[in-house]
């Protein structure tokens, strides 16, 4: 009996094993991680830099000068001051001047870190006005191969003149010479060391010694020389050399009332057919009122004819007739009217066509 209640106690004890062993859930297998792949570092490919080429730098202390309030005919100099900023070599290789501007460099070549002047000079007008000019450099600076440099100045009178112009006769007895007075406006003396005139025409009296801050001149015209080339006017200029600090010369125009009047001053032919004559009407008249005679006419190209010739008041009209020659494919046509004065003197009218 005892050996039976053993049996059965083993048999339970079995049994119970069994189920907890049914119940527990089987052990998960893990597997080991595998080590991840080394991939290998990208490939750098490095690029070889070139050296910056060495170059040259113009570099300009300013780019404008201004010569400020100067006298006529007075010489002044500006000036451009320069460096070679880059690490090569600088080379001017122009430099483009202006209208009245005077450019000079010592040389043309200037290593780096080295300094030059561009030196401007300016020759001032003889009469008041304003002046602005450019001057252009040119260099092998790749970044600015061209600098563009201005100028400016005001020519201002040191000097003052009367008559600022002069209106002269012809005849004789009206062609005395006028007075011609100069006053130093800055109060500074001055002498008088020249005296000309176009065609030299007019003359005057004074001692280069003498110094003063005014003076009053005599001109003398010379009638004769006036007049040769003053049948139908003339015109120039008197010059007036002075010693003044800044003002080295006065100019003052003249002009001369011609002998004669002419109208029109020219003939005018538009639309001309070629061999169709034009009749056209001119008056040659004095402006001093004096007679005179002609003594006979004539056409350079011989396409001008006198229809009529009379006298009226102070001098001739005349009736001419224009024959314009055959065209031959120009667009145009001269000639010369010719009138003989008695005495030897000519006047020339021109005559021009227009196909």
């Amino acid at each position: 009996m005892r050996r039976y209640a053993m049996l059965l106690l083993a048999l339970t004890v079995s049994a119970v094993l069994l189920l907890e062993a049914g119940c527990q859930k089987p052990a998960e297998i893990t597997e080991e991680p595998k080590p991840a792949p080394v991939q290998s570092e990208p490939t750098v490919q490095t690029q070889k830099v070139e050296p910056a080429k060495p170059t040259p730098k113009i570099a300009f202390e300013k780019v404008i000068h201004d010569y400020g309030k100067v006298g006529p005919s007075t010489n002044n100099v500006g000036e451009f001051r320069f460096t070679n900023q880059g690490d090569a070599l600088l080379l001017i290789t122009g430099v483009k001047d202006c209208c009245g501007i005077k450019t000079s460099l010592q040389k043309r070549q200037y290593a780096s870190g080295e300094s030059g002047v561009l030196r401007a000079r300016w020759q001032a007008y003889s009469t008041p006005a304003t002046m602005r000019r450019q001057v252009y450099v040119y260099s092998n600076d790749p970044r600015r191969p061209e600098v563009t440099l201005t100028l400016k100045g005001q020519v201002v009178p040191k000097v003052a003149y009367q008559p600022t112009s002069l209106r002269l006769l012809l005849k004789d007895d009206q062609a005395g010479g006028p007075e011609i007075t100069l006053t130093s406006l800055d109060g500074k003396p001055f002498s008088i060391r020249q005296f000309r005139a176009s065609g030299d025409c007019m003359t005057a009296d004074f001692d280069p010694a003498v110094q003063a801050t005014k003076f009053v001149l005599k001109a003398k015209v010379d009638a004769e020389k006036l007049q040769r080339g003053a049948v139908t006017g003339t015109s120039g200029r008197i010059y007036i050399g002075l010693t003044h600090p800044e003002c080295g010369e006065v100019s003052i125009p003249f002009s001369a009332l011609p002998r004669f009047k002419i109208t029109p001053p020219q003939i005018i032919v538009l639309k001309a057919k070629p061999q169709t004559p034009v009749v056209r009407r001119l008056w040659v008249l004095s402006n001093y009122g004096e007679d005179f005679e002609i003594e006979s006419t004539s056409s350079q190209n011989n396409l001008v004819k006198v229809l009529g010739q009379k006298e009226v008041g102070s001098g001739y009209e005349f009736e001419v007739e224009i024959t314009p020659p055959d065209a031959q494919d120009q667009r145009r046509f001269n000639d010369a009217f010719v009138v003989n004065l008695a005495g030897g003197e000519k006047l020339t009218i021109m005559c021009r066509g227009f196909y």
